[in-house]
């Protein structure tokens, strides 16, 4: 994640806690983690995990694109070149993966589509499960999909499907960068 990224996701994690009137500490207990990695979420000093940021969002009630709502209203276009991309932290996940924003994530926004760009060796970060559905087009590379402890081999034209409340994660085992085209409702991340 950007640096922008960083700072955006502390000020809405902070904005989010105080709304629900929960202290550092209360927050990190709902979240299974430290009282010191909320802090150091908000004040932007640490980059979290798509994980971390799950557990977050679960424990204040919302989902995790709260963290990177955009103050623009829709666009009708998001010309190419020019779309927002969010990058994870490649020091945990091998060469990382790459979101390129589809559609706005503004506030009301029902539906998220992003262009997941992975990295021969690249992942998700483990398996997560939340509410809504998913639906995804291979557009070029090899990809691993797991969902349900089922692991699905998917080349390019495969798509897939499933409830979101259904563990999944994927990977590239390939060797050459994967381009999926992933849609989520509600937004996720």
């Amino acid at each position: 994640m950007s640096a922008n990224d960083t700072s955006k996701i502390g000020s809405q994690l902070r904005y989010q806690r105080r709304l629900r009137g929960l202290t550092l500490q209360s927050l990190a207990a709902r979240a299974d983690c430290s009282e010191s990695m909320v802090s150091k979420v908000e004040t932007g000093r640490v980059n979290p995990s798509l994980t971390m940021l799950s557990r977050l969002a679960k424990a204040l009630g919302v989902n995790v694109s709260t963290f990177f709502a955009d103050d623009q209203t829709a666009g009708v276009v998001m010309r190419a070149g020019t779309r927002p991309r969010l990058n994870t932290d490649a020091l945990r996940r091998g060469d990382g993966v790459t979101l390129e924003r589809l559609a706005p994530c503004a506030e009301g926004c029902m539906l998220q589509a992003n262009i997941h760009i992975v990295a021969a060796g690249g992942r998700s970060d483990g398996v997560i499960s939340h509410l809504g559905e998913e639906l995804g087009f291979l557009i070029e590379g090899e990809l691993e999909l797991e969902v349900d402890g089922r692991r699905y081999h998917l080349m390019p034209g495969d798509s897939f499907y499933f409830s979101s409340e259904r563990p999944h994660g994927y990977r590239n085992l390939g060797t050459t960068e994967a381009r999926v085209l992933w849609v989520n409702t509600p937004p996720t991340f």
